[in-house]
């Protein structure tokens, strides 16, 4: 497997394979089997070979955030390790689209749909995996010469009765909501994928469990050896309730601003700091356990906690001095009250006017007056240092003056033709 790789840390990669287990199984919700890993990885050093670790994306939404990072993390902990990453993007499956946890059927993408998302998530996977080190495959390279025939064959590997135990489709055949016949063929193609490449290893999150389970099973009717599935968690989001999306608002993306991701990951409930830390992070597991321990004592205070969280990640995607300009930006906005290194500026004409929201509205930082009036009765408003708490009294602008609207939102006057 060549010489240990250093890992994200600096720390050498352990090649002994009772060491790797360890590196892997941190953090993963299951693992089938570990016994089974612990083979592959002594046959794989025996044998002076990495393993093929197999990693499927859904082309259709091309933002990575967080929750995706779980398990291309844990793809980057085998890279770290010597063994060879394969991202299978799923151009062809993509035309299906994954049916898990999914209450009806999903619009087919189109071929141009699936060329730009794929090209979009490449370029975000180079901030987490080592683009020397990972090869993109693209599985209409394999399904797409398929005969009938073959189709057929592959059809053949598994019974109605087995693809209706997926919970989704379950579900959906009792409410009598419609499935389509296209949309059982989705787990037996990602399964094949195993087959084209000979998969030793497949990650994947926890709503992916049943395709990888009939991976293992396709791969055996295929003469070949049922690859090790390692599953990953499924991050809750911020709102600490249902699992990181975008369209429901609770995410985090790796390619918003450092200040964005770093407020973001300061507004999470206490009780998922030491999860994101496991997921999200590389951070030392002692490094962790010292943190939570001090936590539950009372000895680290909840926040300093997320300041160590906030600040890990966005080095992660900015790099490690963003992080630090990024803690220290929110200390100085949030903890000292400061003003903001960067303010946008608004101009008002000399001599101007107005009641406070007035100033608000003419300034944009209410969206209306009723708006406006709302926080300034929360006592949200500062003009000049001094809390405004009557909307309608009437405020004196200087040149200069800063305007501050609840914890994020600022602006300085000045007063001009």
């Amino acid at each position: 497997m060549g010489e240990p790789r250093a890992a994200e840390d600096g720390t050498p990669a352990a090649f002994d394979p009772a060491a790797q287990v360890a590196a892997i199984c941190r953090g993963t919700e299951r693992v089938v089997s570990v016994e089974e890993l612990g083979r592959r990885l002594r046959a794989a050093r025996s044998e002076g070979r990495p393993l093929c670790v197999k990693l499927g994306l859904d082309p259709s939404a091309p933002d990575i955030h967080l929750g995706h990072t779980v398990v291309l993390r844990k793809l980057r902990d085998f890279q770290d390790l010597g063994h060879r990453a394969v991202i299978v993007i799923g151009d062809f499956t993509g035309r299906i689209g994954d049916p898990s946890g999914r209450s009806e059927t999903r619009r087919a993408l189109n071929a141009d749909e699936v060329a730009r998302n794929a090209a979009t998530y490449v370029r975000q996977l180079h901030k987490i995996l080592d683009p020397a080190r990972t090869e993109v495959r693209f599985n209409a390279e394999w399904l797409g010469p398929l005969d009938f025939a073959a189709v057929c064959e592959l059809a053949a590997k598994a019974t109605v009765a087995r693809v209706l135990e997926r919970d989704d489709f379950a579900r959906r055949f009792r409410e009598g909501r419609p499935i389509h016949l296209h949309e059982f063929f989705y787990a037996l193609m990602q399964g094949y994928d195993s087959v084209a490449l000979r998969a030793d290893v497949e990650l994947g999150g926890s709503d992916q469990t049943f395709n990888l389970m009939m991976a293992r099973e396709i791969q055996r009717d295929y003469s070949q050896p049922p690859e090790t599935a390692v599953i990953t968690p499924l991050l809750v989001g911020l709102d600490g309730v249902q699992k990181m999306s975008k369209s429901l608002g609770n995410y985090v993306g790796i390619d918003e601003p450092a200040d964005t991701i770093f407020g973001k990951l300061m507004s999470l409930p206490d009780a998922l700091v030491r999860p994101y830390f496991l997921a999200c992070t590389r951070v030392p597991l002692e490094e962790v356990d010292r943190l939570s321990r001090g936590v539950e004592t009372g000895d680290v205070h909840p926040r300093d906690a997320k300041l160590g969280l906030a600040e890990a990640v966005v080095a992660l995607y900015h790099g490690a001095a963003v992080g630090a300009a990024a803690r220290e930006e929110f200390l100085r906005v949030f903890s000292r009250r400061e003003a903001p290194s960067e303010v946008p500026e608004r101009v008002l004409p000399v001599g101007w006017a107005g009641t406070a929201v007035d100033l608000l509205t003419a300034l944009g930082l209410a969206p209306s007056r009723s708006e406006a009036r709302r926080l300034v009765q929360q006592g949200a408003v500062e003009v000049g240092g001094a809390r405004v708490a009557e909307p309608q009294a009437e405020v004196g602008v200087e040149d200069g003056a800063l305007v501050r609207v609840g914890k994020r939102a600022f602006c300085r006057v000045r007063l001009g033709a």
